[in-house]
């Protein structure tokens, strides 16, 4: 009998409850270089702070690909599959990416003319308010710089391995509309599917499929799976927003 896996499985959670508690102590510590912004001197105390983060989302990056390197072998000796294979770790982020991610969470703490149509209503803040919106910003991207690095260890690892076939979404029960419907596709992520679509805050996982298993749905995914095939799929260009409400009309609100 074919071995099964499912996006619910023991193992698939507990690898994403490693890597919520990974992001968390990110966060700890992100809070930590909050000191290195000086207000009255942002244009040299910002580019100190993009630094620090850029380091610690290097940390942090690696220890996400270790988890997911270990998370993989894990699943594949459950799935009882021949010849060896080493795990690729992920590159971390470019840096551009990374200062270009930290630039635009902080683009509202500088000054701007409160008579110009330009100006937004958050950049008119007081500047304690300002600081706390930009660093909500920044916890939410240096968190998917962080995760999507250990995701795309998955994902390569995949592609590479010759007794992987496919891989799927996994997404937590508080998980937003747009992630549960990613979820609810199985495993038709194949070995060349390029990229894994998330977005600040996202906490979907990678389950790796191996030849000779049978992938399942959760129950969860099953059910979000018929909301979305009864009120949603049958209306292109308006799927999201009406799956978004089925969500909401049965119970399975996003987390806030």
């Amino acid at each position: 009998m074919a071995r099964s896996t499912s996006d619910g499985g023991r193992s698939a959670d507990a690898h994403r409850r490693a890597q919520r508690g990974l992001t968390r102590l990110l966060t700890r510590d992100m809070r930590g270089l909050r000191r290195l912004i000086i207000p009255s001197r942002l244009e040299a105390s910002v580019p100190t702070w993009i630094e620090a983060v850029r380091a610690l989302v290097e940390q942090y990056g690696a220890a996400s690909s270790s988890l997911s390197a270990d998370y993989y072998e894990a699943e594949r000796i459950a799935a009882a599959v021949t010849g060896r294979f080493t795990v690729p770790l992920a590159d971390p982020p470019p840096d551009e990416q990374v200062d270009n991610s930290l630039r635009w969470a902080t683009k509202d703490l500088w000054e701007r003319d409160p008579d110009s149509p330009d100006t937004t209503e958050a950049q008119l803040q007081p500047m304690d308010v300002r600081l706390e919106q930009a660093e909500k910003k920044a916890e939410a991207v240096t968190q998917k710089l962080v995760i999507d690095q250990g995701r795309s260890t998955v994902q390569e690892a995949v592609r590479q391995d010759r007794q992987a076939v496919a891989w799927a979404r996994a997404a937590a029960l508080g998980a937003c509309a747009f992630c549960k419907m990613l979820a609810t596709r199985g495993m038709v992520y194949k070995r060349e599917t390029a990229g894994f679509r998330s977005h600040d805050g996202c906490h979907c996982g990678v389950v790796p499929v191996f030849k000779g298993q049978k992938f399942e749905l959760s129950d969860h995914a099953r059910e979000w799976e018929r909301l979305y095939r009864d009120h949603a799929a049958p209306y292109p260009g308006d799927q999201l927003r009406r799956f978004r409400r089925a969500l909401a009309d049965n119970g399975h609100l996003p987390a806030l």
